[in-house]
């Protein structure tokens, strides 16, 4: 049976940010994030939020260019990839991609349908969809580990599946 999406609202840069935090903080090394959306639909501000999580304060920009950015903390390598340039699947594999794939790194991998056949499957699917300001977040748990991750998300969240998307408010008052 093929799990359901879980949708929420962002109604704001700020909302996306929290909720990337909150995101950043269950998972696990070694976990494959695909971020999919529009250009523009805030994939690249998703990993920012990830990655002040995580205790990065430097810039963090969109890798269009370079195809990958590498963050090394001090308890994880982090690498954010954009495959919208890529040519072909097969271009991977020249530039090393199992060597990123390492158990104790996580990647956020945006575009992943251009690596498609090269790339493993996810833990986690995230789809970012543009609605006025606000964005749409869509979450689905691929692997076992993305599972985790959600059962991990639910309390802070309030986060459930259904077919209409729930509104994320930032609680203020909670410790991320």
């Amino acid at each position: 049976m093929k799990t359901k999406p879980y949708l929420i609202h962002l109604p704001d840069e700020a909302a996306t940010l929290d909720f990337a935090g909150r995101f950043y903080r269950t998972l696990p090394p070694g976990c494959l994030v695909f971020l999919r959306g529009t250009l523009g639909a805030g994939k690249t501000t998703f990993v920012r939020g990830c990655l002040r999580a995580a205790g990065y304060q430097g810039k963090v920009k969109s890798p269009t260019f370079t195809l990958v950015e590498e963050y090394a903390l001090q308890d994880r390598a982090i690498y954010h990839f954009d495959l919208y340039r890529l040519s072909l699947p097969e271009e991977l594999e020249w530039m090393g991609m199992r060597d990123y794939l390492r158990p104790d790194a996580l990647c956020f991998i945006e575009w992943p349908e251009r690596g498609e056949g090269v790339l493993p499957d996810a833990d986690v699917e995230i789809d970012l969809a543009i609605e006025g300001s606000s964005r749409y977040l869509s979450f689905l748990p691929i692997s076992s580990v993305g599972r985790k991750i959600q059962e991990n998300l639910k309390s802070p969240v309030n986060f459930h599946s259904r077919d209409e998307p729930i509104k994320y408010t930032r609680d203020k008052n909670m410790k991320l």
